[in-house]
C-alpha cells in the first residue's frame, strides 16, 4: 500500500534508550460486533512495574479488516489515547509486530514513525517467518527469519512456556527490545505492559 511504503521510508532501525524511565504498553480490544473498540495505553516504570499513567479511548474501527493492513484499524484510536497521557513514554511496546510483517511495516513501525518514539512489538503468535525452537529456559531466543532476513526474535520469557515474538518497530534494536521484554515479563509470559493494556481496554468495553 502506498501509505505504508511512504511511511516505511522514514523508519530508523537501531538505537533505543539503554535505561528507559517509562515504557508504554498499547493494546486494542474489539466489541463482539467487530466495529466498536477500545484502545488503551498504560505507562509503567520498568524498575518496579508501577503504573504511572493510563489513557483509554472508545471508538469505532477506522478501517475494514484487511490482512497486512491491520494497523490502519487501530492507529487512530491508539494515537488518540497517547494524546491523553500526561507522561510521555520513552518506549512504546505494541501488542503486535514491527518488521516481522509481510510489508516490513507492522503496527510498531507505524506508531513509531508517526510519534517519533522508539517502538517495538511483542506478538503472541507469528505473522511471518520461520524459526527453530529456542532452548526451554527463560531468556533463550532464536532468530525469526523471513525471506532470508532476520525480522525478529523468538524469545522464551518463561521456562517451559511458549515463546513470544519480538520485532523492532522504530528507533530500537532487537537486543534492546528483547532485554526490555524480559525485564517486563518477570512473572508471566507476556510483558506486564501488554497484560495491563489488554485488561484496561477489555474493561472499557464492558
Amino acid at each position: 500500500m502506498a501509505t505504508q511504503d511512504a511511511l516505511r521510508s522514514r523508519l530508523v532501525l537501531g538505537g533505543g534508550p539503554a535505561e528507559p524511565a517509562t515504557v508504554a504498553g498499547l493494546d486494542v480490544a474489539y466489541h463482539e460486533d467487530g466495529r466498536r473498540l477500545a484502545a488503551a495505553v498504560v505507562v509503567l516504570d520498568p524498575a518496579d512495574l508501577r503504573v504511572v499513567d493510563t489513557a483509554v479511548v472508545r471508538g469505532e474501527a477506522a478501517f475494514p479488516y484487511v490482512p497486512g493492513l491491520f494497523a490502519f484499524r487501530e492507529v487512530p484510536a491508539l494515537l488518540e489515547a497517547l494524546g491523553k497521557l500526561t507522561v510521555q513514554p520513552d518506549v512504546l511496546i505494541c501488542d503486535g509486530h514491527g518488521l516481522a510483517h509481510p510489508r516490513r511495516f507492522g503496527l510498531a513501525c507505524h506508531l513509531g514513525v508517526l510519534t517519533g518514539l522508539p517502538a517495538f512489538g511483542v506478538g503472541k503468535t507469528p505473522l511471518v517467518g520461520s524459526w527453530e525452537q529456542p532452548d526451554d529456559r527463560r531468556g533463550a531466543r532464536a532468530d525469526l527469519i523471513d525471506g532470508g532476513e532476520t525480522v525478529g526474535a523468538v524469545l522464551r520469557t518463561r521456562t517451559g512456556v511458549k515463546p513470544v515474538f519480538v520485532s523492532v518497530g522504530h528507533r530500537m534494536d532487537l537486543d534492546g527490545a528483547c532485554t526490555l521484554t524480559l525485564r517486563l515479563a518477570s512473572r508471566f509470559r507476556l510483558p506486564e505492559s501488554t497484560r495491563l493494556a489488554d485488561r484496561a481496554c477489555r474493561d472499557a468495553l464492558r
